[in-house]
């Protein structure tokens, strides 16, 4: 005759010889408790749904007390009633895509197709070193709101990698409502952290000190990559996977597949005189590579320890490579090239974008006027 499994009941629980045995409950149908041969404790339910019996673990004994272990099994059963399969939904759960999951389909099946190699690596970074440790092991359709934004007020530091991190975060997630992998995005409605726009070109002077440090490095392969960013306002990624055949040096132009640019489109980029000569001798010395700067296997792939070492040497501190894009513009804008033409060079295809060098074009139309000041005071002096 069945009891009511209490904490008695289960404290006077004896091991069986082989397998396990379960001691029902007298009150809840199928509530039971169970013990093996080793003595290991832990509550179940049997059930019956959809013309079969299935049986589901509620928790181990001591960590579920009896109490704990009866109220579930009351609440399970409610379930059942309504037409759910507990175990069913178990299962389904522990097999749903997890973060980490979403993250390799996101560098798999997306980033490795439509992101240049650069970006991707930047992707991998920020998944790897805060993404996963916070969420790697959660399911997708667990993450809420409140986890993405604790995670991005961690990073309020260094707003710039808890705005890019909230970003790659939410194109994530809108992929996976796209594969209906969760029907929400949770990074929807996150302000982002204000960042300062950081503008930094080289002056006159360190200008001078960055292409005698140039003139001076011994690899002078490595040195024409940064002269040929100088002289392009290029990016960097564009000039390391620059091969070739994209060259027409008779007619001076540069031809950058969109696989290569930033806005997925052709460009057609004019070249200077100086840059046409560097590309002539850097053609002439090449052993018939197809890449510009050839490495160990493709191309180039990085510049960050000749950058220190030659910045080094030109006493230059706080420039990036990205710098001399931006070094490019501001000098031909203030000499007096329109913002319009600078934005063509520089391959933006929004008037915004470029809008950031519209003090320098000021400068430049404050020292054109005056011309006219100069002249006017030179009258009145005779």
């Amino acid at each position: 005759m069945s009891e009511k499994v209490s904490e008695k009941v289960v404290k006077n629980l004896d091991p069986p010889k082989h397998g396990n045995r379960i001691t029902y409950d007298a009150q809840i149908p199928g509530f039971g408790v169970r013990i093996t041969t080793a003595g290991a404790v832990s509550f179940v339910l049997n059930y019956w749904i959809h013309g079969r019996e299935r049986r589901i673990s509620i928790g181990r004994w001591p960590s579920w007390t009896v109490v704990a272990a009866r109220n579930r099994a009351l609440d399970l059963r409610r379930e059942i009633s309504e037409g759910h399969d507990p175990l069913e939904e178990r299962q389904q759960e522990r097999t749903q895509p997890t973060v980490s999951d979403l993250c390799s389909q996101y560098l798999e099946g997306y980033a490795a197709t439509h992101k240049r190699p650069h970006s991707i690596r930047d992707d991998k970074q920020m998944i790897d070193s805060t993404i996963l440790p916070k969420f790697g092991q959660l399911r997708v359709e667990a993450v809420s709101r409140k986890g993405i934004e604790k995670l991005h007020a961690s990073l309020k530091g260094t707003p710039y990698l808890a705005n890019r991190v909230l970003a790659l975060l939410s194109k994530m997630f809108g992929l996976a409502i796209e594969w209906e992998w969760v029907s929400k995005n949770p990074t929807q409605g996150i302000p982002r952290f204000h960042e300062d726009r950081r503008e930094r070109w080289l002056q006159p002077e360190e200008l001078q000190r960055f292409v005698e440090a140039l003139d001076s490095y011994p690899n002078q392969r490595t040195a024409d990559a940064f002269r040929l960013l100088l002289l392009t306002g290029s990016r960097k990624s564009e000039v390391l996977t620059a091969e070739w055949p994209m060259f027409d040096l008779q007619q001076g132009l540069w031809t950058k597949p969109s696989a290569h640019t930033k806005q997925k489109q052709i460009e057609h980029v004019p070249l200077s005189a100086v840059a046409l000569e560097l590309l002539a001798r850097m053609k002439e010395q090449s052993s018939g590579e197809s890449f510009l700067f050839p490495g160990k296997t493709g191309h180039l792939t990085t510049l960050r320890g000749p950058w220190a070492e030659i910045c080094k040497t030109a006493g230059l501190s706080g420039v990036r490579v990205h710098d001399l894009r931006h070094s490019y513009a501001s000098y031909l804008v203030s000499h007096g090239v329109s913002l319009h033409v600078v934005g063509k060079l520089l391959g933006h295809t929004q008037p915004q974008t470029t809008q950031r060098y519209a003090h320098v074009a000021h400068e430049s139309l404050r020292d054109a006027s005056n011309i006219l000041g100069s002249i006017y005071q030179s009258a009145g002096k005779k």
